[in-house]
């Protein structure tokens, strides 16, 4: 809490290299203390991960790294036996310099990459994830992790994103509920650090496809937020309720008529219409149209609600370019945000936040080709997710560390514009930053490894395996590791 208090630097990069220094130290001594137990081990795990050459392969070799003091055997030992306050490492990101925008606004964007362990039979809590295979239409359902990541956006085409929370869900979740509760905790970390105020713009928080967008305001309409989500191209929402005729009886209609989203056209003029010329799709013509909501019905979701179905009124709109890479003749895309009465202008707020929030995908593919995140064999998800933060509080280092890093290019990349670096070349240079920061972990003290297990004897405990669902039975022993019947 003193960390947030005193780094509360509102929504502005820090300026300067010595603010910048200031920044890093400051936030590698509170991430040293967020490791309450091993801190020395899973402190120098994570400079392993910064300072490494290369891509991290193996989490062994991270051992060999000269910023790792430690064997490997203390590596393992801090990843699977040490303890991570996550509570205070959330209010530590909170509490960091956020991307700055023009209009001032903050935009979050929320998104579930995999951590896919399909031969993990004796890892509970896993999912079934979908990924996306080579090929159209090659879509399949693998099991794993799946972990909720809220990050905020950065104006222009970057690779940029500031991570600020993550959460792993399980088999007995709702991804809406948790995801919700999820948002509702950034938001409230980010306004008690000072970065929102009474009077500021709302905070504009984007989903992709696959989010139920509308469930989703409804939990979160006590907040400060407006949400902005895709919608499949084959939904029907409803117009606003028609005005009764005089001298009708019978119960008043709640829903106007329908619009259908696959129909091409013969849809009701729109509220507000904006075409912007860009350089990348050609023209983008975006279409609006108010209060319009879905027709909910007591079953799955709202089966628990109590009292009459809401109505979630927003605006759907409809965003159609000339041409997308590899694609001239592209599909609309359609977007529903929960704000109503909006303007030509708002409009384009926010389809254009839609694309930045694509953003995100590099992130997810920094974490798992460069710092490796899903390179470890972990059996415990407890443990996956100790590593998970780890290697957001690695993302937030390189971060802080951006103003302060050269250009270690490599002879055939072009060079970088100022203030351009990406994210794997921050990390490259990482190692020289780190010699010029702080480094609160302790020497390692002298020790020897354990017997091990004695030679010729058996497993006489084998490990429990898990059922993949969200219906997991219940989990048996089986001898040798043998795969139970059935």
């Amino acid at each position: 809490m003193a960390f947030s208090m005193a780094w509360a630097a509102g929504r502005v990069e820090p300026a300067g290299e010595g603010r910048a220094r200031q920044l890093l130290a400051s936030f590698r001594g509170e991430l040293y203390r967020c490791f309450t137990v091993r801190a020395d081990a899973l402190f120098e795990l994570a400079d392993s991960v910064l300072c490494a050459d290369g891509p991290v392969r193996t989490l062994a070799g991270l051992s060999l790294a000269p910023e790792h003091r430690r064997g490997h055997g203390a590596l393992y030992d801090g990843l699977n036996a040490g303890r991570v306050d996550v509570a205070r490492l959330r209010w530590s990101l909170a509490a960091l310099p956020l991307p700055a925008w023009g209009d001032g606004r903050i935009r979050l964007a929320v998104d579930v990459s995999n951590w896919l362990r399909p031969d993990a039979a004796t890892s509970p809590q896993r999912l079934f994830c979908h990924t996306y295979a080579r090929g159209k239409g090659q879509a399949q359902m693998i099991p794993g992790w799946p972990y909720s990541v809220v990050a905020a956006l950065e104006p222009g085409r970057s690779s940029w994103t500031a991570p600020l929370d993550a959460v792993r869900l399980g088999p007995d979740d709702d991804a809406t509920e948790v995801t919700a509760a999820q948002v509702r905790s950034v938001v409230e970390r980010l306004t008690a650090a000072g970065h929102w105020r009474d009077g500021d713009s709302e905070i504009l928080v984007v989903f992709d496809a696959g989010y139920d967008v509308t469930r989703m305001a409804w939990l979160l309409k006590d907040l400060p937020v407006e949400l902005l989500g895709r919608l499949r191209s084959d939904r029907v929402l409803c117009l606003p309720a028609l005005p009764r005729p005089p001298g009708s009886t019978g119960r008043p209609s709640r829903h106007g008529p329908e619009f259908r989203l696959a129909a091409d056209g013969g849809w009701p003029e729109p509220a507000a219409v904006s075409l912007t010329p860009t350089e990348r799709y050609g023209a983008a013509q975006a279409s609006a149209w108010d209060r319009l909501h879905p027709r909910l019905t007591g079953r799955a979701a709202w089966a628990g609600h109590a009292g009459e179905l809401p109505i979630i009124e927003g605006t759907l709109i409809r965003l159609q370019v000339d041409r997308l890479p590899g694609d001239r003749n592209p599909r609309p895309l359609w977007l529903w945000s929960s704000a109503t009465g909006l303007g030509a202008a708002d409009i384009d707020v926010l389809w254009q936040a839609f694309l930045r929030r694509f953003d995100v995908e590099h992130t997810f593919r920094l974490y798992k080709q460069v710092l490796g995140w899903t390179v470890p064999a972990i059996r415990d998800p407890e443990a996956a997710d100790r590593w998970t933060w780890l290697i957001l509080a690695c993302h937030a280092q390189l971060r802080l560390a951006r103003p302060l890093a050269a250009d270690l290019r490599l002879p055939w990349e072009r060079p970088a514009p100022p203030g351009r670096l990406s994210p794997a070349r921050v990390r490259r240079g990482f190692r020289n930053i780190r010699a010029t920061t702080t480094c609160p972990a302790g020497a390692p003290k002298p020790g020897k490894p354990g017997p091990g297990r004695p030679p010729g004897s058996k497993n006489r405990r084998p490990a429990t395996r898990h059922d993949v669902g969200k219906n997991p039975g219940k989990a048996k022993p089986t001898a040798g590791g043998a795969k139970p019947k059935g």
